[in-house]
């Protein structure tokens, strides 16, 4: 039976926790508004930065203060590449969010690496690893210096993962490595189409450039602070870019191996949460195992009369997702969800 209690009502509960925000695909550029790559979707290249600055408004007035806020990726639009402004709208996205009153986790999507090296991300504002959690005597929970991934503790016995969902990419990385001819080797094996960015007539359609994947060794590691996690019953949110389940994106957008990724996370029971864009549509799925996959709705095709953000509200057996605009507001369950 649907639950029909409306999340903005219980987030002062007594059995309330901790909340943080989540906002996806801001992709900002000082331009008109354009369409997506089809054609077929309007983009508001210079609104978008409106929409964060409101967001941020928003999240430093609410009674019960978000620990942290969670950027999805895209922040600054690839168009900034081709114009040579990367550089200038990343300050003023980055500038936006000093405003903010709480700490930022910044995810890397596909439109970082058009825009700047993996590199030159690393050694940006953008990385945000300093804020990770160091797990005494348990060497095995600390993330390699060869992807961007790390972990932290918002809340006691909540334990968020952010996982760097273009370690597997030919984008951001230079093309003479051994790492870039093995991702496009991998790359072509799966789409023989002359325009990689194009999915027509593949049998996995997500094998297009513009998405990624997880290493062995990532997975090797997630699986290492997962265990970490069931064995103090600890409660997981992970965070990439790119979407993992089908149900909650659609084909194209996934990450190359997310059946690899599920079945890590399926592996463990820790797990309540995985939180994506990428999509800009948004999606939602509970899967077989309890775990809630949120893509969230891209600020980037959100109408400057609307808006693109959330709030989630944690409870001992909940978590409720205050949406704005766009975002729907949801009651995800512990094991089992309602959409409100």
């Amino acid at each position: 039976m649907a639950d029909k209690t409306n999340p903005g009502t219980l987030s002062n509960g007594p059995e309330w926790l901790f909340s943080f925000g989540v906002i996806a695909d801001i992709q900002y550029a000082d331009l008109e508004d354009g369409y997506n790559f089809y054609g077929s979707r309007r983009r508001y290249y210079r609104h978008s930065l409106f929409h964060l600055k409101g967001a941020i408004e928003d999240w430093n007035r609410e009674s019960n203060m978000p620990c942290c806020v969670l950027q999805l990726g895209d922040v600054i639009d690839g168009y900034n590449a081709q114009n040579k402004t990367s550089e200038k709208s990343l300050e003023l996205v980055m500038n936006a969010f000093k405003m903010l009153n709480v700490p930022v986790h910044h995810t890397w999507g596909n439109h970082e690496f058009y825009n700047f090296s993996r590199d030159y991300l690393t050694h940006s504002q953008l990385n945000t690893k300093f804020l990770e959690d160091r797990i005494a005597h348990h060497p095995e929970t600390m993330p390699s210096e060869n992807y961007y991934a790390y972990h932290f503790v918002p809340f006691p016995k909540f334990r968020f993962i952010l996982l760097d969902a273009y370690d597997l990419s030919v984008l951001g990385i230079d093309q003479s490595s051994s790492k870039y001819q093995e991702c496009m080797k991998m790359l072509r094996e799966h789409n023989p189409n002359t325009e990689l960015n194009s999915p027509q007539g593949l049998s996995e359609p997500q094998f297009v450039q513009f998405n990624g994947g997880f290493s062995q060794e990532q997975l090797t590691w997630l699986n290492d602070v997962l265990t970490f996690s069931d064995t103090n019953q600890e409660k997981v949110v992970i965070v990439s870019h790119l979407p993992i389940y089908p149900e909650a994106s659609d084909s194209v957008c996934l990450a190359w191996n997310y059946r690899d990724a599920l079945a890590v996370i399926w592996a463990h029971k820790c797990v309540v949460c995985f939180f994506a864009g990428h999509t800009h549509d948004g999606g939602y799925s509970e899967d077989p195992l309890g775990v809630h996959h949120i893509s969230l709705e891209g600020v980037i095709e959100t109408a400057p009369d609307s808006q693109a953000f959330g709030t989630i509200h944690v409870y001992p057996d909940k978590m409720l997702l205050k949406g704005r605009g766009r975002v729907s507001d949801r009651i995800m369950n512990y094991g089992k969800a309602v959409h409100t």
